[in-house]
């Protein structure tokens, strides 16, 4: 039989193939992207194709109407049920008859690319681990007495050339119910990546799999329930973290466990049963089978990560705060207690790049792509414990800072989480020093006539806020010190004991306010943070960076001009920080649908060099100098330039004295 040439779009991959030859065993010889779950036979429509016609002076090809046989039989039957758009034939079963040249549309190719619209302009390649292959099994026979495994086995080998599969006993406990249930027809699930079988449903099932991305914080636990065949996220939801009962920040978890005698125990069950209630919460939202989830993606920090697989997390608290393990983790489903999936279901775990830096920053690596980067970024994961990044296509540092809750409300004195009637934004007259603000939940400020909201309390970027309008008011001082309403000038600084405060708002026998104990709390923080960001940067030989990404579900609300007064940021043009959104959970989707990027990270992580703040010598002088707003030391000119602080110092108008100078 002559040989003719068959060119596919948009890959441009060729190749010569024996006349009769189907467009889809073309395409699996010369490993074009040409889907299938049927194996060929028609019924599932993933192989649809486009033939060209005319001359493709680009790749040297006439190609005839003749070129592919006249639609077939089942062509036919699948055109009169489902339709076919103009143009499009089965790869399955259109034959080459001479020298061709086929289009594979987006929707037909196995690793499709989605726009990741809700985070950046970035793509994900879709090339998840898990897929569907429909087969046709041998009934039983008793002259041949072999068991229904084996024979599923036998067809998994002929019909889709994959061989030595693992079929976990859970899945193997429902195999001869769903034999049987679709007549010997069974759509098998196949995670690639390890060879494994996750789930067996009767008959033909063109609907895609379902992951889960996991973000598992030390304060919430966010997820995304993403369809594996185009990546859409179908349901995004969160939770509390249950484990801040026994600790808000993570070194009272560890703490915790080396004091009480099972207390790691109890972290690890409260945080599984956490996850598995999210998992059927999202599925149900869509009204989906939680069951059809085959695939997991976890990213979480060091102690989280331990304490999820029931490893005791001491270690991690006493240097050199070794990792019981740092590397990609493969495990059950059931292994973190997502029983409710698929019941051979699989989940990945980023690897860890070091003892307090962990697979949420390594997710934040890929999401952002610093390594490759012209210009050198410092992204900060901001959080109960703050990860960061710096540098660029030539290198990478990465290190942690224990921020403490105070940025997302805790250890504020009228702090709350983000929810309806929180003050969330705040600003202030320098002139009148009187402040307005706007709560979650409400479009209007609370000037505004139509302002009319309950007033809870205040939640982290409100306080932010509130400290860097202080300060740009005259109201606070580069110490951090609260002034007296004679020397502010401010009605709204009153006696706090030995100290002022700040009232934001106050309704009756209520009142929400600013005090001393509030700026220091968000001081000490502030301070850790950016004592971080300096180590990274002493360790590169910088003095400044080119662009600051704050990542992070809280990063996202944080207003980049009120974290650059404050100091908790370097310095940098206004326009040159940007937020991320939650970096660490888009990582986790990424990783969920593409098993390259698996291999990626893991290759990304082997590059970044850790900075370990625990025990830098200059951290603690680098933290002492980042107490004063913005600054004691380094000049901030990028800010300056653009916002001028008042110079006043209330050392002794706090106490009663006269007014300082208020000087730009």
């Amino acid at each position: 039989m002559a040989d003719c040439l068959i060119v596919f779009t948009p890959s441009g991959k060729r190749g010569r193939v024996p006349s009769g030859t189907t467009v889809l065993q073309a395409a699996r010889r010369f490993g074009v992207d040409l889907d299938s779950v049927c194996g060929g036979r028609g019924i599932c429509s993933k192989c649809q194709c486009s033939p060209g016609i005319g001359t493709f002076a680009k790749h040297g090809v006439t190609s005839r109407t003749d070129a592919l046989s006249e639609p077939n039989a089942v062509e036919a039957r699948y055109e009169a049920k489902r339709g076919l758009p103009p143009g499009r034939r089965l790869g399955c079963q259109a034959e080459i008859r001479g020298d061709v040249v086929v289009d594979v549309p987006p929707e037909s190719q196995l690793h499709r690319q989605v726009i990741r619209k809700d985070a950046s302009a970035a793509t994900i390649n879709m090339d998840p681990a898990t897929r569907l292959h429909m087969v046709r099994v041998a009934e039983p026979d008793m002259d041949a007495p072999t068991g229904d495994l084996e024979r599923l086995r036998t067809a998994l080998a002929e019909q889709w050339d994959l061989h030595d599969l693992t079929v976990p006993l859970s899945v193997l406990r429902g195999l001869q119910r769903t034999l049987r249930k679709g007549g010997w027809t069974v759509t098998v699930a196949v995670n690639h990546d390890e060879r494994c079988v996750a789930r067996i449903w009767p008959g033909l099932r063109t609907d895609a799999p379902l992951g889960l991305a996991i973000d598992l914080g030390s304060t919430t636990i966010a997820a995304h329930l993403c369809d594996l065949g185009d990546g859409r996220v179908l349901a995004s939801g969160g939770v509390m973290n249950p484990q801040i009962r026994f600790g808000e920040d993570l070194m009272s978890r560890v703490s915790y466990a080396m004091m009480n005698p099972g207390g790691a125990a109890e972290m690890h069950s409260v945080v599984r049963a956490a996850m598995a209630d999210l998992l059927r919460d999202l599925a149900a939202e869509v009204e989906l089978d939680p069951g059809d989830v085959t695939e997991a993606v976890i990213v979480c920090n060091p102690v989280m990560h331990h304490l999820l697989l029931g490893i005791d997390p001491v270690e991690l608290g006493q240097a050199p705060f070794a990792l019981a393990a740092s590397d990609a983790m493969r495990l059950a489903l059931s292994d973190v207690g997502l029983d409710g999936g698929a019941p051979g279901g699989r989940v990945y775990l980023l690897p860890c790049i070091a003892g307090h830096v962990g697979a949420d920053a390594a997710a934040v690596a890929l999401a952002e792509a610093p390594d490759r980067s012209e210009e050198t970024v410092l992204i900060v994961d901001v959080g109960t414990n703050a990860e960061l990044i710096l540098g660029n296509r030539d290198r990478l540092l990465a290190c942690s800072s224990p921020t403490g809750p105070a940025f997302e409300g805790a250890q504020i004195s009228a702090g709350q989480r983000a929810a309806p009637g929180a003050i969330e934004r705040v600003r202030i007259d320098p002139a009148t020093g009187l402040p307005r603000f706007q709560v979650i939940g409400t479009d209007p400020w609370s000037d505004d006539p139509g302002f009319d909201a309950t007033v809870t309390g205040i939640c982290g970027s409100g306080i932010i806020e509130a400290v860097a309008e202080m300060r740009m008011a005259g109201i606070l001082d580069p110490s951090g010190l609260i002034g007296s309403a004679e020397a502010t000038g401010s009605p709204r600084c009153v006696p706090d004991g030995r100290t002022h405060s700040f009232v934001l708002w106050e309704s009756g026998d209520r009142r929400i306010a600013v005090t001393q104990g509030d700026v220091r709390a968000i001081q000490l923080a502030k301070s850790a943070l950016y004592a971080g960001a300096r180590l990274l940067m002493d360790e590169a030989g910088l003095d400044r960076v080119d662009r600051v990404t704050l990542a992070g579900a809280f990063g996202a609300h944080i207003s980049a001009h009120h974290a650059l007064v404050l100091g908790m940021i370097p310095d940098a043009p206004v326009a040159n920080v940007t937020s991320a959104g939650n970096a660490a959970g888009h990582g986790a989707r990424v990783a969920l649908c593409d098993r390259g990027a698996r291999r990626y990270v893991e290759a990304l992580v082997r590059r970044i060099t850790k900075v370990e703040t625990a025990v830098a010598p200059r951290f603690q002088e680098h933290f002492v100098a980042a107490n004063a707003i913005p600054h004691a030391t380094d000049p901030f000119p990028n800010l300056l330039a653009v916002t001028p602080l008042p110079a006043v110092s209330f050392g002794a108008a706090a106490q009663g004295g006269r007014r300082r100078g208020r000087r730009t």
